[in-house]
């Protein structure tokens, strides 16, 4: 393997592009940037979506978050519901602030994947996935 080849530094280097990118749509939208990502991945989201959802799509610590959330809801941006099930267990629900991003993150993120994977095979996409999902799992 040679010097330039090391596939964290490619990964690290498309991570901070894509972040850039999703960056310049929030503050297109007069949110910060981590506001911005959890925003746009909220509104994609077709189910009901919890603190651990977003946990897990941004590696964040429970403590991080909350945070993260608690700031979200000051600005207007959420509002936190307990289940009839379960009271410990709060969805996210956006809040109409929010709601009026919508068509605007989704035609932002479809833009996005788009260009991102314009030129690439579907073929190619399932080995990409395949071998993301395994480097996730090796390093989990």
């Amino acid at each position: 393997m040679t010097h330039d080849r090391y596939a964290a530094r490619y990964i690290s280097k498309l991570s901070n592009k894509l972040r850039r990118k999703i960056d310049a749509f929030s503050s297109r939208e007069n949110l910060s940037g981590s506001q911005g990502r959890v925003l746009h991945f909220i509104l994609a989201q077709t189910g009901n979506v919890f603190q651990k959802d977003i946990e897990e799509e941004y590696s964040l610590r429970p403590p991080t978050a909350t945070e993260l959330l608690k700031k979200m809801e000051h600005d207007g941006l959420i509002h936190r519901e307990a289940m009839p099930n379960d009271a410990r267990m709060k969805r996210i629900v956006v809040s109409e602030k929010a709601l009026q991003y919508r068509d605007m993150v989704i035609a932002d993120i479809t833009h996005l994947e788009d260009e991102l994977t314009c030129g690439i095979s579907s073929t190619d996409m399932d080995t990409f996935f395949r071998v993301i999902e395994k480097m996730l799992d090796n390093i989990s």
